[in-house]
Parts: structure tokens; C-alpha cells; sequence
């Protein structure tokens, strides 16, 4: 089977809502608990990976994982160089897949936030399409240009992740930018609205994080 997308349910907040957004050719990956969790919903991940050590019962719950999984990959949890989210974000890179959703990769550990928003520009790097997505935002990061799509999420904020990003440009939004420059530290860039069902986003130089967000 041809798989165009790969959909990474990470260890953090989930929804049992964020099953609806596999497809069928969908390149399924569970990152540590995100695998137990997809599996107690009736899913059955083509990729367990991780150091599983944030399961309750660990040895009951990989041997569940191992059983229900095509394949299951476990780092050891001092060893590893990597994050379980960055080691699913690995694998889907591996079999050059173009587009990728991480899904539980927001919650309450910071670090472990910030490292896997921190993905995104692996992805501008490797020219992949990912995004990452929670009951309350979704979180993409450009390069160049971006179609911004209502997805029910009303807040829509600009951050630079690098020290400026130049030659910011909007259409299709509330507040319009020509030629704008945002700098680390602004917070010019934080909640615009769309006008219509979708609007876009250029810039020049950088890279901008896109934030679409709801209270």
C-alpha cells in the first residue's frame, strides 16, 4: 500500500476526536503511550516506537503494543539520543513521506512541547508538509508560503523563529501585512482572524510559525 501521509499520535494530551483525522492510506505511527492509546481505540499502528516508559504497566502494556502493532521499535530510555516523537518523525522521514501530522505532541512537560514544535523546521529542512495539532491549536511553520484554511480555529498568530523573518505578506486577513518585518520578542503578529474560508501567507526570508487557536 502506497501511503502518502504519515499521522504520529505522540505520549502527550490526547483525544479520542483525534482518530478522526486518519485516513486510509495514512502511514499510522505511535509514539510511546500514543501507541497504547491507539490500540485501546481499535487502531492498529504500522509503527510502535519508543522507550515506553511512561506506561502504567510496562511489561503488560508493550506486550499488548508488540501484539497489536506491525512493527514495534524500543529505544532504551538513557541511550537514546532522540525524543519518542522525534524517533516516529525519524521513521516517517525514512520512508520519504512528504506530508506528516503529529497529533499529542502538546501537553503539560514544556520542554517536550517546545522540542516537538521545534520538529517543524526539520521538516522545512527536509521539504516536508507538517503540522502539529490539538483540541486548541494548529501549528504549521513556513519558509516561503502557506494557504491558511478555516479549521475552526479563529486565532491566528505569527512568530518568528528566527531572529526576524522579512517580506511578510497577508491576504485574506483582518489585519493585512505588505513587506512586513516581525522580530523575536514582537508580538505584532499574534491573533489575526481570517476573512474568508482561507488566506495566505508569504514571506522572504526566515521561518514563521503559524499558530491557528481557539480559547
Amino acid at each position: 500500500m502506497s501511503m502518502k501521509r504519515a499521522i504520529i499520535f505522540s505520549g502527550g494530551q490526547l483525544h479520542p476526536d483525534f482518530l478522526q483525522q486518519i485516513q486510509e492510506d495514512d502511514l499510522i505511527i505511535g509514539a510511546d503511550r500514543g501507541a497504547l492509546f491507539l490500540i485501546e481505540h481499535g487502531v492498529h499502528p504500522h509503527v510502535a516506537v519508543g522507550d515506553f516508559d511512561s506506561l502504567t504497566d510496562r511489561e503488560h502494556d508493550l506486550a499488548n503494543i508488540k501484539a497489536n502493532s506491525d512493527q514495534l521499535i524500543v529505544y532504551d530510555s538513557v541511550e537514546k539520543d532522540w525524543s519518542d516523537t522525534e524517533a516516529a518523525f525519524e521513521i516517517a522521514m525514512e520512508r520519504h513521506i512528504r506530508d506528516v501530522l503529529i497529533l499529542g505532541a502538546l501537553g503539560t512537560r514544556f520542554d517536550h512541547t517546545l522540542a516537538n514544535v521545534q520538529l517543524l523546521v526539520r521538516a522545512v529542512q527536509h521539504q516536508v508538509n507538517c503540522s502539529i495539532m490539538d483540541m486548541n491549536n494548529y501549528i504549521s511553520l513556513t519558509s516561503t508560503q502557506a494557504v491558511i484554511e478555516n479549521r475552526g480555529f479563529p486565532y491566528i498568530s505569527l512568530l518568528p523563529v528566527t531572529a526576524e523573518v522579512t517580506g511578510i505578506t497577508l491576504n485574506g486577513f483582518q489585519y493585512p501585512l505588505e513587506q512586513a518585518t516581525l522580530r523575536m520578542g514582537q508580538s505584532r503578529g499574534i491573533s489575526n482572524h481570517l476573512i474568508n474560508e482561507e488566506g495566505t501567507v508569504s514571506i522572504e526570508g526566515g521561518l514563521l510559525l503559524i499558530i491557528q487557536s481557539r480559547d
